[in-house]
């Protein structure tokens, strides 16, 4: 047997019956032979830590754009975090901890500069840029047009996500176009990430507790850093619950969840500490995410966003080789654009809006 194979057979005899077992995986687009020292999801793990968009995670926004001081988080930062307690969570129920981390680590892959500011941005270039092309179309006021533009309630539709992004980094960007050819089980736990989303494994339903878990508490730590909020505002009814501190937050979270959810075939939280988490979320929504002294930046980030979505889609010989070579092989150029503005980190952004939009000082 094969050091892969003894791994795989140790899977089958030890990782609850829940797990998500390496060797009954649905496989990869491409089939490729078997490495004989790592199981598929190990491979996967590895193939996204040494891929360039998991390099640049270090130079994108999590909420505090380009703050002073070496302690706050970044995207990559983040995405550590969210691996170690997924991790954690995943051992302790005995599913399959290198799924879990090869998810976690790519389930941030395709966010933009300037966290969901830039996502932010995009969304509005994009369904702006839709709505015109509607109208010239003769849509507007058709059921096709509220259907392509609106939702149920009548708000704007989100045109970019950064999950869905995420798997268009996996599958079509990284290695020049030819992608990373992950597996279905990893591409699945990515793309449904989000809190409405449906993962088909118990490892990327640990993943989707545990990105929650991880951007609560760090956001919480970084605001009373940066004294935008203290410990003490933080309301009562959820500390007393969960904690007076990030890691007893994190402890009670995470214990929680590995009660109520070992022996089942689902991840879940009890409804008590469920409800204390979502309030803590909602306090830092309205004093932290929409406050004006923390995000004031946000609204030139966006405009930078924009702008640049302007200029490449207006000039797409402009963009690099392999994105024009994208258009040339009927890729929508809007697409390729929000792939190139979307890959930036926040310093190459800013620095490329300097280059297009700023006067540079005459040298004679």
């Amino acid at each position: 047997m094969t050091i892969r194979e003894k791994q795989e057979a140790w899977e089958r005899k030890y990782l609850s019956k829940y797990a998500s077992l390496s060797c009954e995986s649905r496989g990869r687009d491409i089939e490729e032979p078997q490495c004989d020292l790592r199981p598929i999801y190990q491979r996967d793990r590895d193939r996204i830590i040494h891929s360039k968009s998991f390099r640049r995670l270090k130079d994108k926004t999590q909420v505090f754009l380009s703050p002073e001081g070496d302690h706050y988080r970044t995207r990559l930062t983040h995405t550590l975090e969210v691996s170690q307690n997924a991790r954690t969570i995943a051992r302790a129920l005995r599913i399959n901890e290198d799924l879990t981390e090869a998810i976690a680590l790519g389930h941030d892959l395709g966010h933009t500069p300037f966290g969901h500011a830039g996502e932010r941005a995009l969304s509005a270039a994009l369904w702006n840029l839709l709505e015109i092309q509607l109208t010239d179309a003769d849509l507007q006021g058709t059921q096709e047009y509220q259907e392509l533009l609106f939702n149920g309630d009548g708000t704007p539709k989100a045109m970019f996500h950064h999950n869905e992004q995420s798997i268009r980094v996996v599958e079509r960007l990284e290695k020049k176009g030819k992608g990373l050819n992950l597996t279905w089980e990893v591409r699945d736990g990515i793309r449904n990430h989000r809190s409405a989303g449906e993962p088909a494994t118990m490892e990327g339903k640990v993943v989707r507790l545990a990105d929650k878990i991880a951007y609560i508490n760090h956001d919480i730590d970084d605001a009373i850093r940066a004294g935008i909020i203290a410990e003490e505002d933080l309301p009562k009814a959820s500390t007393r619950r969960l904690g007076n501190s990030t890691r007893d937050r994190i402890n009670s979270m995470i214990h929680d969840i590995v009660t109520n959810s070992e022996g089942r075939d689902t991840v879940c939280m009890s409804q008590e500490t469920a409800h204390a988490m979502n309030e803590l979320r909602d306090f830092m929504f309205q004093h932290v995410y929409f406050n004006p002294r923390a995000k004031g930046e946000e609204v030139r980030a966006e405009s930078m966003i924009r702008q640049l979505f302007e200029y490449y889609y207006e000039n797409p010989a402009e963009l690099p080789e392999e994105y024009k070579h994208m258009i040339e092989d009927h890729e929508k150029t809007e697409i390729v654009v929000c792939d190139y503005i979307a890959g930036m980190t926040d310093s190459f952004a800013v620095h490329t809006f300097r280059d297009l939009f700023v006067p540079k000082a005459w040298r004679g």
